[in-house]
């Protein structure tokens, strides 16, 4: 394959590369795609489109991802259910039924077998409860202080909806930005659950499978969704900012929707982080066109663990390629993407 000229600078990878802010994009933008660049690459998204010749347009989506979070055991959730739940929640917001996953088990040698047995446990009982198999994979064994206990690799595949195409370019401005529930439960649980500050709350990990709320919000108005993403990495901001930028759209917040638990907000306070820019492992954010909304909306809220779903903001046409957010008082910020993360190794 020819390839272009690469454009990344920077003379070493340090762990902001790996935190899903403005690092990696230069890392991926710079590095990673000029090498590789393909058609399907194009979009960037969660999960990248196959159309099968001889089925009648029928596609698939497929995923992969890594799971490095650290303790391997959060209130709420482990890297075994974690690697289940990431892979299939990518394929949900591509409008994909998961259908299998593949994993390989990074294994440190010295880690006690009833760890490894209690997160393959929970990788079943999730798959089982997401509705997939895990259907291969790969062990492999390192020396003792190279992988911090367990590192778990996947991929996934499931069967697009023929209801939905989802792209940034389909976006335009009057669309409504809807999200599935209260934002950064999963980021602040990892972060007080390593015990390295002297703060307590009573926090649960987000982590779950979100097919049946994007089906229900597909089922409902699937012609009107334009874009899902699930906010991992540098949460809701760093989703909304790579939207912004890919179609060249103006986001607009309005604050005081975001649904926010008090405890999440009160650690982020404290400690001067942004609720925004906090991992979560089982929420979404779509853009939906007006005439769609409202009934995706009470599609969302009428599924268990969607009551608290909301219309947070609307897409405009200036200033393009930037997120606003207005608060209550009238003002408004600019909500860029991060450099690196503020909580590393969170999923």
């Amino acid at each position: 394959m020819e390839t272009t000229r690469v454009r990344f600078q920077d003379p070493r990878i340090e762990l902001a590369h790996g935190a899903g802010g403005k690092a990696s994009r230069r890392l991926i933008e710079g590095l990673l795609v000029p090498y590789l660049a393909n058609e399907a690459l194009a979009e960037l998204g969660d999960a990248a489109y196959v159309e099968i010749p001889g089925t009648q347009g029928l596609r698939l989506a497929l995923t992969g991802d890594s799971f490095v979070v650290k303790p391997l055991r959060f209130p709420g959730g482990s890297i075994g259910a974690l690697s289940v739940h990431g892979t299939v929640n990518d394929l949900a917001v591509a409008g994909a039924r998961p259908l299998a996953l593949v994993a390989t088990w990074i294994v440190e040698a010295g880690l006690p077998t009833d760890v490894l047995e209690q997160e393959v446990e929970a990788m079943a009982e999730a798959a089982r409860n997401a509705g997939v198999d895990v259907v291969g994979g790969d062990t492999k064994v390192v020396e003792h202080g190279k992988a911090d206990g367990l590192y778990i690799t996947t991929a996934g595949i499931g069967v697009v909806d023929p209801r939905v195409t989802l792209s940034a370019a389909s976006v335009r401005p009057g669309d409504q930005i809807l999200l599935s529930g209260p934002i950064g439960d999963h980021g602040i649980t990892v972060l007080l659950a390593r015990g390295e500050l002297d703060l307590e709350a009573d926090l649960v990990s987000d982590t779950r499978p979100l097919w049946p709320l994007v089906a229900a919000m597909i089922e409902t108005a699937g012609p009107g969704i334009r874009w899902m993403r699930d906010p991992t990495r540098g949460g809701v901001a760093t989703a909304l900012n790579e939207l912004a930028r890919q179609a060249r759209v103006a986001v607009m917040l309005d604050e005081e929707a975001i649904p926010v638990r008090p405890a999440v907000r009160g650690a982020c306070e404290i400690l001067g982080l942004d609720p925004l820019h906090i991992a979560n492992e089982g929420q979404f954010v779509a853009v939906v066109a007006p005439e769609h909304a409202e009934a995706a909306l009470e599609a969302l809220q009428g599924m268990p663990g969607g009551e608290d779903a909301a219309r947070i903001g609307e897409i405009g046409s200036d200033p393009a390629g930037v997120v606003l957010a207005r608060s209550s008082f009238g003002g408004t910020r600019v909500v860029d993407m991060l450099v690196g993360d503020p909580l590393p190794r969170i999923c």
